[in-house]
């Protein structure tokens, strides 16, 4: 492959997938590489290293919470200040400061955390070397080794196939073609691709980035990086707000330079300092990603690793779970039970058959079952076969004395059979998947399967031989954690490979609403092929069985045209493609490679009940970001309205920037992250910005009328009060209503936040009270008069604030249940 084709990752719904691989390289032997060898390539580095990144690197981690727009901006406005002398109006220089390191800590703690978890579960690749398989990190491959590729892996690196059992690979990550495509010896495979049946093994051509395996665990997701509402509105608030800077900016400083209480052109620049400073919302972006990363290192803990931070924001959008049964509702291992032999059937022969088929295809979960039960007999010489498919829902195995022999889905095998030993055994597995339990059926045949690859298809004369008893184990908490979706106005699909009943039958037994019993469920094969159609269906019905990975990816898609946020878990090859198109991907740590991959979240343990808490923590998350957006969005909104009155009136700029820091610091940023990081239980309801803006202008216009008020009544009714003693007035009017503002959002009360607004105003107090903070640092003037004109427009503006606060707070509780705490 050229560098140039290795260097841009492949787009969803392209045909080609680059380059032929070379076949012209020497052929490794079966035996694979040597000690020697493999070190030579190490030398070389030819290896499967790659420089693709599941997260940024120091630098760019520096640069992206250094380098910003408004970071530059405060930087500029600081050297402006300093340079007028005033070092007290300097002072907000401290909060670009703080908020880069504070981001820069953050980030790299979350950053160490998730890359060593990144690594412990990174993907696996099995390799010969000497003669012998051991299992390696993708990144040890190198030029030239001899993967063992199969079913449920995802292929690490591009490969040449050498020998091919019945091996098919899925590409649709690579290509966007659904269809399976079948390869035999000296066919490439690419690195992406997923082996959704059979196995082989296959020479190594192109490694490292050289090839596509940097898509292994970031490319198969990075075209389709998790929305974020919250992501998205802030970036559009702040694009707003870059443009009210430009526009208002000249104003202001004309208007300073202008006015007569400004003496010289010291007090011109600092006022238009102030009011530039008041509108950059400098911890409002620094706040959303702590957050994200908070969470994310929260559900660490509760053995969740999110692959993309805004799915943490995702969770608490999802209206629809879609479950898959086996490892989800029930745990992933089935285990032989029983073996129901029919009419004529040979014990020994059905014994020799079913030890064949479980060898021949012991990648499979209940082939391995089956192989403990049935180990492989001597002397069953198989001479052909024909690996599980999840697609036709059976495997088949042709030995050279016993003819063919099939293990299947016993609707599948017995398609349309409704008399005789066929019927019977059909009436018989039907039972059985009542009552909930895995059914599979053996039958044999003369006659080989007619075709090849996934156009194989049932030979004739097929006898119903036998029925494979498996038994798979409900989830304990599976229950509890259905209720906990169900009470939180969830709807829940379960959409499984398996027989209908048996479906029906586990969902009935986890309480899945509206499901009490098998005939609840619904057979994927009568689903209609039309869109509108599926999706009405889909949106009613709750259990599905026999669903192709076609139909899962299909169905997903249609309840998300319905309007719903969409979760989907899975383990299985089988689920990949629909937890790739799904809003959020769950996958579970012991699933297979392809579905961590492409999942936003890994439930590393496996265990379907850490799904609440991440659905918790998400809520947690976006509740909190809105309450303290809203705190930030009220400055910016006061201090332009401010700035606008300044102009128009041509009147110095009513606060001075040290006495922003300090309304900023102590009903703001403090606050503001402490909020960001509560308990919180409130719903999700859509419209984020909207609600933020409902809230923040008409609490924001109120606070700036307020303190202009404040600052143009002390200069006419204090006798000899001059800019200070008004910005005074101004600066004790907006702490009053912005500490009232923040006791607003901060309910419901609870200790930790009513200290913690209790402390804030703690504060306040005691820097009014400390001459040498109020006066020498904050350039206060504070005396009775003051206090009198700030008091008199402090209480009927809190009044109208608590009536603008309930009014906006009202549409983000759709019900009691759904409150904050």
């Amino acid at each position: 492959m050229d560098g140039q084709s290795a260097s841009r990752a492949p787009v969803v719904g392209e045909g080609a997938i680059g380059p032929p691989t070379p076949a012209d390289r020497p052929v490794t032997g079966p035996a694979g590489l040597s000690v020697a060898e493999v070190a030579e390539r190490v030398a070389a580095g030819l290896t499967n290293a790659t420089t693709v990144r599941t997260s940024r690197t120091v630098g760019q981690i520096v640069r992206a919470n250094v380098l910003t727009f408004f970071n530059g901006l405060l930087t500029a406005l600081w050297v402006v200040a300093v340079a007028t002398g005033r070092w007290q109006n300097a002072l907000f220089g401290g909060v670009v400061i703080a908020n880069a390191g504070i981001g820069i800590v953050q980030e790299l703690r979350a950053k160490r955390t998730l890359d060593r978890l990144a690594v412990l579960n990174a993907p696996r690749a099995r390799v010969v070397r000497e003669g012998v398989v051991t299992e390696l990190d993708v990144a040890e491959l190198v030029l030239d080794d001899l993967l063992e590729i199969r079913a449920g892996d995802q292929v690490p690196a591009d490969a040449l196939v050498r020998s091919s059992v019945g091996l098919t690979v899925d590409e649709s990550l690579l290509t966007g073609e659904s269809e399976p495509v079948t390869k035999a010896a000296g066919d490439p495979v690419r690195s992406g691709s997923v082996v959704v049946a059979g196995s082989a093994r296959a020479q190594t051509t192109a490694v490292g980035d050289d090839a596509y395996a940097a898509r292994l665990a970031t490319e198969a997701r990075r075209f389709t990086t998790t929305y974020s509402e919250m992501v998205a509105a802030t970036n559009r608030l702040l694009r707003w707000i870059a443009v009210v800077l430009v526009v208002v900016s000249p104003a202001v400083l004309w208007s300073q330079f202008r006015s007569e209480d400004n003496e010289g052109w010291a007090d011109a620049v600092t006022g238009t300092v102030a009011a530039l400073v008041g509108m950059v919302p400098e911890g409002l972006v620094l706040l959303t990603t702590l957050a994200f990363m908070v969470a994310s290192l929260t559900l660490v803990r509760q053995q969740t690793l999110v692959q993309e931070l805004p799915a943490v924001e995702g969770l608490a959008r999802v209206d629809v779970v879609c479950l898959d049964k086996t490892g989800t509702l029930t745990h992933g291992d089935v285990r032989f039970d029983r073996l129901d032999l029919l009419d004529g059937a040979d014990a020994d022969g059905v014994r020799k058959a079913l030890g064949a088929l479980a060898g021949a295809d012991a990648a499979n979960a209940t082939a391995a079952a089956i192989t403990a039960a049935f180990p492989p007999a001597a002397g069953a010489t198989v001479v052909g076969a024909v690996p599980f498919s999840s697609a036709r829902k059976w495997s088949a195995v042709s030995l050279a004395d016993a003819g063919t022999w099939l293990l299947g889905a016993p609707e599948m095998v017995l398609a349309g059979a409704a008399t005789g030993a066929a019927g019977t055994a059909r009436h018989r597995a039907d039972q059985l998947a009542a009552e909930g339990r895995r059914v599979l059926l053996l039958a044999s045949s003369p006659h080989p399967p007619p075709g090849s690859g996934e156009d194989v298809g049932l030979p004739q004369d097929l006898r119903p031989v036998a029925l494979v008893v498996l038994a798979e184990r409900i989830r304990e908490d599976a229950a509890e954690v259905l209720g906990y979706f169900t009470e939180q106005g969830v709807a829940l699909k379960v959409i499984s490979g398996d027989n209908p009943r048996t479906v029906g039958a586990v969902a009935a037994a986890v309480g899945v609403p509206g499901v009490s019993g098998a005939v609840d469920a619904v057979d994927a094969r009568t689903l209609p092929e039309d869109d509108d159609a599926l999706a009405a269906v889909v949106e009613t019905a709750s259990v599905f069985g026999r669903v192709t990975p076609h139909q899962k990816r299909a169905m997903v898609r249609a309840l998300q045209r319905r309007g719903h946020v969409v979760a989907m878990t899975g383990d299985g090859v089988n689920d990949a493609l629909a937890l790739k198109d799904a809003d959020i991907g769950v996958a579970m740590g012991n699933g297979s490679p392809a579905t961590r991959a492409v999942a936003q979240l890994v439930l590393l343990d496996g265990r379907f009940a850490h799904l609440p808490a991440a659905v918790a923590e998400g809520r947690r998350v976006i509740a909190n970001i809105e309450r303290a957006a809203s705190l930030f969005l009220v400055k910016n909104v006061y201090s332009l309205v401010l700035a606008l009155v300044t102009v128009v009136t041509v009147a110095a700029y009513p606060l001075e920037p040290v006495q922003l820091t300090l309304i900023s610091t102590v009903t703001i940023g403090v606050p503001g992250f402490f909020l960001a990081l509560l308990p919180n239980r409130r719903r999700y309801v859509p419209g984020f910005l909207r609600r933020v803006l409902c809230f923040a202008v008409p609490v924001g216009v109120l606070t700036g009328i307020a303190a202009y008020a404040g600052y143009a009544l002390t200069r006419w009714l204090v006798p000899g009060a001059g800019v200070p003693a008004a910005r005074t007035a101004a600066t004790l009017v907006v702490l009053a209503l912005a500490l009232w503002t923040l006791l607003v959002l901060a309910r419901p009360l609870d200790g930790v936040k009513a200290a913690l607004v209790a402390t804030m105003a703690a504060v306040v107090v005691l820097v009014l009270a400390l001459p040498a903070l109020a006066e020498d640092v904050v350039l206060l003037q504070v005396s009775a008069a003051v206090l009198g004109i700030a008091a008199a427009l402090a209480v009927p503006a809190a009044v109208l604030v608590e009536l603008a606060g309930r009014w906006a707070l009202a549409a983000a509780r759709p019900d009691a249940a759904g409150r904050d705490g």
